[in-house]
């Protein structure tokens, strides 16, 4: 097991829990901190016991974005997102498996970013989503423009961007851009409910959906129907299948094994 310096890693129950752990900094972004995400992810896609991921913070906040202090005036924007942020968002896009932003507090910046390039959202009724990009003269990043109008459409999207006005949780299950929204006193055997659902879900097909479902968006249908076909197929012959056909017959809860 690694030994890291800005996040906790737990595995409990077929579930990776990976916890920004710079709680008074509000869990902000360090370069260490966005390596050791990064690891982590990797980590929890490569073992084979794990089923799904949970996203968290200690402390009051999710994560506040980009720790501002560790940012020189001479700083190239555009080198810092190649080589720290970059690289974070696309082994987050590379998972397979489920994976649960459990945004206990504010995410702002680039923790937003990462809220939303997650599978699933849970919120507490008092956390926060706020861009807060254009408050400092900056753009959204680290995916955030490419995802956000995915969800929410171009529209709400650019006003979410560009206002930033914080989005509570119970707003965010409105526009879609959160699951659920758990309160405080439930919140851990919500979070805890939600994760092991997803660590029961069929894996394989699982991930499939999550790959093609977002390359049907800028695919041609033609092409996307072919990709879908392929997708079942491969769907079509894993265990998880037979046993979903056992579980209809017998009429019981089918119990997915990820195989």
């Amino acid at each position: 097991m690694e030994n890291f310096e800005t996040i906790l890693y737990e595995e409990a129950d077929a579930v990776a829990t990976i916890t920004f752990n710079r709680p008074k900094a509000f869990n902000a972004f360090t370069a260490e901190m966005k390596k050791e995400i990064t690891q982590a992810l990797k980590m929890a896609e490569r073992d084979a016991e794990v089923r799904a991921i949970v996203l968290t913070g200690a402390g009051k906040a999710f994560c506040a974005g980009q720790d501002i202090k560790s940012v020189e005036p001479s700083t190239n924007y555009g080198d810092l997102l190649r080589e720290h942020y970059h690289p974070m968002v696309r082994a987050l896009d590379a998972v397979s498996k489920p994976v649960i932003a459990a945004v206990n507090g504010v995410a702002a910046g680039a923790g937003m970013s990462l809220a939303l390039a997650a599978d699933f959202r849970l919120m507490k009724p008092e956390s926060r989503l706020v861009s807060a990009f254009l408050g400092i003269g900056l753009v959204p990043d680290a995916g955030f423009m490419y995802i956000l109008p995915r969800l929410v459409g171009y529209a709400k999207a650019l006003e979410i961007a560009a206002l930033d006005k914080p989005i509570s949780g119970e707003e965010a299950v409105e526009l879609g851009l959160a699951t659920e929204c758990i309160a405080a006193e439930e919140w851990e055997a919500g979070v805890q409910k939600f994760s092991q659902k997803c660590a029961a879900m069929p894996t394989t097909a699982f991930s499939l959906v999550k790959r093609y479902m977002m390359d049907g968006m800028h695919e041609e249908f033609a092409v996307f129907l072919e990709q879908e076909a392929q997708a079942q197929r491969i769907a079509g012959l894993t265990e998880d299948h037979q046993e979903g056909l056992r579980a209809f017959q017998e009429k019981r809860k089918p119990k997915f094994l990820g195989k």
